[in-house]
């Protein structure tokens, strides 16, 4: 794509603190590649509120599994940290079957300090907030 075929719609989602957009990268007039900020295009904009309102979703559903005693809070905080178990055992040093195991409220409860204290870090929470995790309130962040 040439420089100045790089999409400009109007939309605020591409837009940083100092009201810059995205970089993309295309073609100048010596056919060589160089960065271009892009304000949007539509079609990209359109599927990235999708992709996002599904990720809303799967935290909404992992909130309300933990609520239901179906979950313990490391899958909701997991789900919130777009992690998957692969992603938390590499994290833990564990293997996937563990952090699994430590999705059961039961499996969870008896979990010792140090092993909440990691998961608190790797999360990037206080230990008692995962502890005392509160499944009432909405914990998705809109920053």
């Amino acid at each position: 794509m040439k420089k100045n075929e790089v999409p400009q719609d109007d939309e605020a989602i591409y837009q940083n603190k100092f009201g810059e957009g995205l970089i993309k990268y295309a073609t100048d007039e010596d056919n060589q590649y160089t960065t271009v900020q892009s304000a949007g295009w539509e079609p990209e904009i359109v599927a990235l509120k999708q992709a996002w309102e599904e990720v809303e979703e799967k935290i909404e559903a992992a909130r309300l599994g933990v609520a239901e005693g179906r979950f313990s809070p490391v899958f909701y905080f997991m789900e919130k940290k777009l992690m998957d178990p692969g992603i938390l055992a590499s994290y833990m040093g564990k293997w996937k079957w563990q952090i699994r195991r430590h999705f059961k409220p039961s499996v969870f409860n008896k979990l010792d300090r140090p092993v909440l204290h990691k998961y608190a870090q790797v999360f990037g929470i206080d230990v008692d907030e995962l502890i005392n995790f509160d499944s009432r309130a909405t914990h998705i962040d809109k920053k």
